[in-house]
Protein backbone atom coordinates (compact mmCIF):
# COMPACT_ATOMS: atom_id res chain seq x y z
CA UNK A 1 0.00 0.00 0.00
CA UNK A 2 3.05 2.43 1.05
CA UNK A 3 3.11 5.71 2.94
CA UNK A 4 1.07 8.49 3.28
CA UNK A 5 3.90 10.10 1.58
CA UNK A 6 4.41 8.08 -0.92
CA UNK A 7 0.60 7.36 -2.12
CA UNK A 8 0.55 11.42 -2.52
CA UNK A 9 3.95 11.31 -4.91
CA UNK A 10 1.91 8.48 -6.73
CA UNK A 11 -0.98 10.98 -7.07
CA UNK A 12 1.12 13.55 -8.24
CA UNK A 13 2.94 11.62 -10.61
CA UNK A 14 -0.17 10.56 -11.92
CA UNK A 15 -1.53 13.69 -12.72
CA UNK A 16 1.34 15.43 -13.99
CA UNK A 17 1.06 12.76 -16.49
CA UNK A 18 -2.52 13.60 -17.20
CA UNK A 19 -1.62 17.03 -17.63
CA UNK A 20 0.95 16.58 -19.95
CA UNK A 21 -1.25 14.43 -22.19
CA UNK A 22 -3.71 17.48 -21.76
CA UNK A 23 -1.27 19.80 -22.76
CA UNK A 24 -0.91 17.44 -26.35
CA UNK A 25 -4.84 16.31 -26.47
CA UNK A 26 -6.22 19.68 -26.11
CA UNK A 27 -3.98 22.49 -27.80
CA UNK A 28 -5.08 21.02 -31.29
CA UNK A 29 -8.34 22.34 -30.67
CA UNK A 30 -8.40 24.84 -27.04
CA UNK A 31 -5.43 27.07 -27.92
CA UNK A 32 -2.69 27.92 -25.20
CA UNK A 33 -4.91 29.90 -22.67
CA UNK A 34 -7.16 26.63 -23.06
CA UNK A 35 -4.12 24.36 -21.99
CA UNK A 36 -2.59 26.30 -19.41
CA UNK A 37 -6.33 26.11 -17.62
CA UNK A 38 -5.89 22.22 -16.15
CA UNK A 39 -2.69 22.53 -15.42
CA UNK A 40 -2.31 25.38 -12.74
CA UNK A 41 -3.71 23.79 -10.21
CA UNK A 42 -1.37 23.46 -6.97
CA UNK A 43 0.25 20.17 -6.84
CA UNK A 44 0.91 19.55 -10.65
CA UNK A 45 4.16 19.55 -12.17
CA UNK A 46 4.66 20.43 -15.81
CA UNK A 47 8.19 20.55 -17.46
CA UNK A 48 8.83 24.02 -15.98
CA UNK A 49 9.43 23.48 -12.37
CA UNK A 50 9.35 27.25 -11.51
CA UNK A 51 6.08 27.77 -12.90
CA UNK A 52 2.81 25.61 -12.72
CA UNK A 53 1.56 26.13 -16.34
CA UNK A 54 3.09 25.08 -19.26
CA UNK A 55 6.78 26.18 -19.86
CA UNK A 56 7.40 29.79 -21.56
CA UNK A 57 8.77 27.52 -24.33
CA UNK A 58 6.04 25.54 -24.98
CA UNK A 59 3.36 28.53 -24.70
CA UNK A 60 6.15 30.28 -27.23
CA UNK A 61 6.18 27.29 -29.38
CA UNK A 62 2.77 26.42 -29.58
CA UNK A 63 1.55 30.29 -30.53
CA UNK A 64 4.60 29.94 -33.45
CA UNK A 65 3.52 26.49 -34.75
CA UNK A 66 -0.29 27.79 -34.82
CA UNK A 67 0.92 31.59 -36.51
CA UNK A 68 2.89 28.78 -39.20
CA UNK A 69 0.74 26.60 -39.26
CA UNK A 70 -3.17 27.08 -38.30
CA UNK A 71 -5.24 26.57 -35.47
CA UNK A 72 -4.86 22.98 -35.92
CA UNK A 73 -1.16 22.86 -35.76
CA UNK A 74 -0.57 20.86 -32.25
CA UNK A 75 -2.80 17.84 -33.77
CA UNK A 76 0.81 16.74 -35.08
CA UNK A 77 2.38 15.85 -31.78
CA UNK A 78 -1.35 14.62 -30.20
CA UNK A 79 -0.60 11.29 -32.05
CA UNK A 80 2.80 10.76 -29.75
CA UNK A 81 0.77 11.07 -26.53
CA UNK A 82 0.37 7.03 -25.76
CA UNK A 83 4.00 6.36 -26.74
CA UNK A 84 6.52 9.43 -26.39
CA UNK A 85 4.70 12.38 -25.05
CA UNK A 86 8.26 14.49 -23.69
CA UNK A 87 8.91 13.77 -27.61
CA UNK A 88 6.06 15.68 -28.66
CA UNK A 89 7.00 18.13 -26.03
CA UNK A 90 10.25 18.65 -27.30
CA UNK A 91 9.11 19.31 -30.81
CA UNK A 92 7.07 22.20 -29.48
CA UNK A 93 9.83 23.28 -27.55
CA UNK A 94 12.96 23.13 -29.18
CA UNK A 95 12.04 23.13 -32.60
CA UNK A 96 9.37 26.13 -32.36
CA UNK A 97 9.89 27.98 -29.09
CA UNK A 98 13.35 28.10 -29.47
CA UNK A 99 14.50 27.40 -33.59
CA UNK A 100 10.99 28.87 -35.11
CA UNK A 101 10.68 31.64 -33.07
CA UNK A 102 14.05 33.37 -33.61
CA UNK A 103 15.04 36.53 -35.24
CA UNK A 104 16.60 36.80 -38.61
CA UNK A 105 14.37 35.19 -41.22
CA UNK A 106 10.81 35.64 -41.63
CA UNK A 107 8.20 32.87 -41.10
CA UNK A 108 8.37 32.30 -45.09
CA UNK A 109 12.50 32.04 -45.08
CA UNK A 110 12.25 29.52 -42.55
CA UNK A 111 9.54 26.88 -44.83
CA UNK A 112 11.89 27.78 -47.97
CA UNK A 113 15.28 26.43 -45.41
CA UNK A 114 13.04 23.77 -44.15
CA UNK A 115 11.11 22.54 -47.47
CA UNK A 116 14.41 22.30 -48.95
CA UNK A 117 16.11 20.24 -46.21
CA UNK A 118 12.80 17.97 -46.16
CA UNK A 119 12.84 17.63 -49.79
CA UNK A 120 16.69 16.37 -49.35
CA UNK A 121 16.21 14.03 -47.05
CA UNK A 122 13.68 12.10 -49.40
CA UNK A 123 12.04 10.04 -46.51
CA UNK A 124 10.41 12.35 -44.80
CA UNK A 125 6.85 12.76 -46.97
CA UNK A 126 4.09 13.40 -43.94
CA UNK A 127 6.56 16.08 -42.42
CA UNK A 128 6.95 17.78 -46.17
CA UNK A 129 3.51 17.67 -46.55
CA UNK A 130 2.77 19.72 -42.93
CA UNK A 131 5.73 21.83 -43.69
CA UNK A 132 3.87 22.59 -47.53
CA UNK A 133 1.03 23.45 -45.85
CA UNK A 134 2.37 26.17 -43.33
CA UNK A 135 4.20 27.43 -46.44
CA UNK A 136 1.04 28.03 -47.86
CA UNK A 137 -0.56 29.47 -44.30
CA UNK A 138 2.23 32.09 -44.17
CA UNK A 139 1.97 33.37 -47.74
CA UNK A 140 3.54 31.48 -49.73
CA UNK A 141 1.74 30.60 -52.97
CA UNK A 142 0.80 27.50 -54.34
CA UNK A 143 3.25 27.73 -57.80
CA UNK A 144 5.95 29.24 -55.91
CA UNK A 145 6.16 26.08 -53.53
CA UNK A 146 6.11 23.91 -56.89
CA UNK A 147 9.15 26.54 -58.12
CA UNK A 148 10.81 25.10 -54.52
CA UNK A 149 10.86 21.57 -55.24
CA UNK A 150 11.53 22.39 -59.27
CA UNK A 151 14.74 24.28 -58.21
CA UNK A 152 15.87 21.35 -56.10
CA UNK A 153 15.78 18.92 -59.43
CA UNK A 154 19.81 20.16 -60.16
CA UNK A 155 20.46 19.28 -56.14
CA UNK A 156 18.57 16.54 -54.98
CA UNK A 157 17.34 15.14 -58.22
CA UNK A 158 14.21 13.75 -60.31
CA UNK A 159 13.45 10.93 -57.60
CA UNK A 160 13.08 13.68 -54.58
CA UNK A 161 11.85 16.46 -56.70
CA UNK A 162 8.97 13.59 -58.08
CA UNK A 163 8.02 12.26 -54.64
CA UNK A 164 8.20 15.53 -52.84
CA UNK A 165 5.45 17.14 -55.51
CA UNK A 166 3.60 14.20 -54.67
CA UNK A 167 3.68 15.57 -51.19
CA UNK A 168 2.15 19.00 -52.30
CA UNK A 169 -0.41 17.52 -54.77
CA UNK A 170 -1.80 16.02 -51.61
CA UNK A 171 -1.15 19.29 -49.38
CA UNK A 172 -3.02 21.38 -52.45
CA UNK A 173 -6.18 18.85 -52.29
CA UNK A 174 -6.16 19.15 -48.61
CA UNK A 175 -6.59 22.49 -48.32
CA UNK A 176 -8.82 23.01 -51.57
CA UNK A 177 -6.19 24.81 -53.01
CA UNK A 178 -5.49 25.30 -57.22
CA UNK A 179 -2.48 25.72 -58.89
CA UNK A 180 -1.64 28.01 -61.97
CA UNK A 181 1.66 26.37 -62.82
CA UNK A 182 4.61 28.83 -64.48
CA UNK A 183 5.15 27.54 -67.40
CA UNK A 184 8.57 28.57 -69.20
CA UNK A 185 8.73 28.60 -73.18
CA UNK A 186 11.49 26.60 -73.85
CA UNK A 187 13.96 27.72 -77.14
CA UNK A 188 17.08 30.51 -76.76
CA UNK A 189 20.58 30.18 -76.39
CA UNK A 190 20.29 28.19 -72.77
CA UNK A 191 24.04 28.38 -72.54
CA UNK A 192 24.72 32.33 -72.96
CA UNK A 193 21.21 32.73 -70.70
CA UNK A 194 23.19 30.25 -67.69
CA UNK A 195 26.00 31.41 -68.10
CA UNK A 196 24.92 35.53 -67.49
CA UNK A 197 22.91 33.70 -64.27
CA UNK A 198 25.95 31.72 -62.98
CA UNK A 199 27.75 35.09 -63.31
CA UNK A 200 25.15 36.91 -61.55
CA UNK A 201 24.94 34.29 -58.64
CA UNK A 202 28.00 33.17 -57.93
CA UNK A 203 30.69 35.55 -60.35
CA UNK A 204 33.61 34.42 -61.99
CA UNK A 205 34.67 31.95 -59.74
CA UNK A 206 31.76 30.14 -60.76
CA UNK A 207 32.59 29.94 -64.60
CA UNK A 208 36.29 28.77 -63.21
CA UNK A 209 34.44 25.78 -61.75
CA UNK A 210 32.77 25.30 -64.91
CA UNK A 211 36.22 25.56 -66.98
CA UNK A 212 37.92 23.17 -64.65
CA UNK A 213 35.50 20.60 -65.96
CA UNK A 214 36.87 20.87 -69.79
CA UNK A 215 39.70 18.28 -69.84
CA UNK A 216 37.52 15.47 -68.12
CA UNK A 217 33.66 16.15 -67.96
CA UNK A 218 33.28 19.41 -70.62
CA UNK A 219 29.72 17.96 -70.65
CA UNK A 220 28.76 18.18 -67.47
CA UNK A 221 29.73 21.66 -66.91
CA UNK A 222 27.96 22.34 -70.10
CA UNK A 223 25.19 20.58 -68.00
CA UNK A 224 25.21 23.01 -64.85
CA UNK A 225 25.34 26.22 -67.20
CA UNK A 226 22.83 24.95 -69.54
CA UNK A 227 20.43 22.99 -67.39
CA UNK A 228 20.93 24.15 -63.30
CA UNK A 229 21.50 28.06 -64.32
CA UNK A 230 19.66 28.16 -67.93
CA UNK A 231 16.95 26.63 -67.21
CA UNK A 232 16.39 26.17 -63.37
CA UNK A 233 17.77 29.74 -61.86
CA UNK A 234 16.30 31.24 -64.90
CA UNK A 235 13.03 30.67 -64.05
CA UNK A 236 10.36 32.93 -62.49
CA UNK A 237 8.36 32.67 -59.16
CA UNK A 238 11.05 33.18 -56.70
CA UNK A 239 13.73 35.55 -56.58
CA UNK A 240 17.68 34.66 -55.74
CA UNK A 241 17.75 35.38 -52.29
CA UNK A 242 14.81 32.89 -52.00
CA UNK A 243 16.41 30.30 -54.52
CA UNK A 244 19.78 30.51 -52.03
CA UNK A 245 17.83 29.45 -48.99
CA UNK A 246 16.12 26.75 -50.45
CA UNK A 247 19.11 25.10 -51.88
CA UNK A 248 21.30 25.80 -48.93
CA UNK A 249 18.41 24.01 -46.80
CA UNK A 250 18.51 21.23 -49.39
CA UNK A 251 22.62 20.76 -49.21
CA UNK A 252 22.80 21.33 -45.32
CA UNK A 253 20.33 18.62 -45.42
CA UNK A 254 22.56 15.86 -47.61
CA UNK A 255 25.65 16.44 -45.44
CA UNK A 256 28.56 15.46 -47.47
CA UNK A 257 28.24 18.27 -49.20
CA UNK A 258 30.87 20.79 -48.18
CA UNK A 259 32.40 22.49 -51.21
CA UNK A 260 29.00 22.73 -52.57
CA UNK A 261 28.21 24.58 -49.65
CA UNK A 262 31.04 26.64 -49.52
CA UNK A 263 30.00 27.63 -53.45
CA UNK A 264 26.29 28.62 -52.20
CA UNK A 265 26.99 30.08 -48.73
CA UNK A 266 29.26 32.60 -50.98
CA UNK A 267 26.47 32.53 -53.55
CA UNK A 268 24.15 33.78 -50.57
CA UNK A 269 25.92 36.71 -49.52
CA UNK A 270 26.55 37.73 -52.80
CA UNK A 271 22.51 37.95 -54.08
CA UNK A 272 22.04 40.00 -50.26
CA UNK A 273 21.77 37.34 -47.90
CA UNK A 274 23.47 38.62 -44.63
CA UNK A 275 26.49 36.92 -43.07
CA UNK A 276 23.79 36.52 -40.00
CA UNK A 277 20.96 35.55 -42.02
CA UNK A 278 23.37 32.75 -42.95
CA UNK A 279 23.84 31.14 -39.55
CA UNK A 280 19.88 31.33 -39.08
CA UNK A 281 19.39 29.39 -41.97
CA UNK A 282 22.05 26.61 -40.72
CA UNK A 283 20.14 26.71 -37.08
CA UNK A 284 16.70 26.52 -38.85
CA UNK A 285 17.93 23.09 -40.83
CA UNK A 286 18.83 21.99 -36.60
CA UNK A 287 15.59 20.08 -35.95
CA UNK A 288 15.51 18.24 -39.48
CA UNK A 289 18.97 17.34 -40.46
CA UNK A 290 20.11 17.00 -36.35
CA UNK A 291 23.09 18.60 -34.90
CA UNK A 292 26.03 16.67 -36.90
CA UNK A 293 25.10 18.19 -40.36
CA UNK A 294 24.52 21.42 -38.87
CA UNK A 295 27.72 21.94 -37.35
CA UNK A 296 29.33 20.41 -40.20
CA UNK A 297 27.83 23.32 -42.31
CA UNK A 298 29.02 25.89 -39.55
CA UNK A 299 32.17 24.90 -40.46
CA UNK A 300 31.69 25.90 -43.89
CA UNK A 301 30.33 29.14 -42.99
CA UNK A 302 33.02 30.04 -40.70
CA UNK A 303 35.97 29.48 -43.91
CA UNK A 304 33.71 31.41 -45.82
CA UNK A 305 34.03 34.05 -43.16
CA UNK A 306 37.37 33.88 -42.77
CA UNK A 307 38.02 34.41 -46.60
CA UNK A 308 35.98 37.10 -46.87
CA UNK A 309 36.97 38.96 -43.96
CA UNK A 310 33.63 38.71 -42.10
CA UNK A 311 33.55 39.22 -38.11
CA UNK A 312 30.13 38.69 -36.21
CA UNK A 313 30.08 40.57 -32.88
Amino acid sequence: MGTAGERRDARGKDEAGRGRRALLRYGAVGGVGAMAAPLARPGVAVADSTDRGPSERYVQGAARMKQIAGEDALATVEALEDIAPDLGRFVVEFAYGDVHARPGLDVRQRQLVTIGALTAAGDSAPQLRFHIGAALHVGLDAAQVVEVLIHLVPFTGFPRTLNALAAARTAFEERGVRIEPIEVEPGGDRYARGEDKLREVDGEHGIEVIESLNDVAPDLGRYIVEFAFGDIYSRPGLDLRQRQLVTLGGLIAFGDTAPQQKVHFNAALRVGLSPRQLIETVIQAVPYTGFPRALNAVGVVREVFKERGIHLA
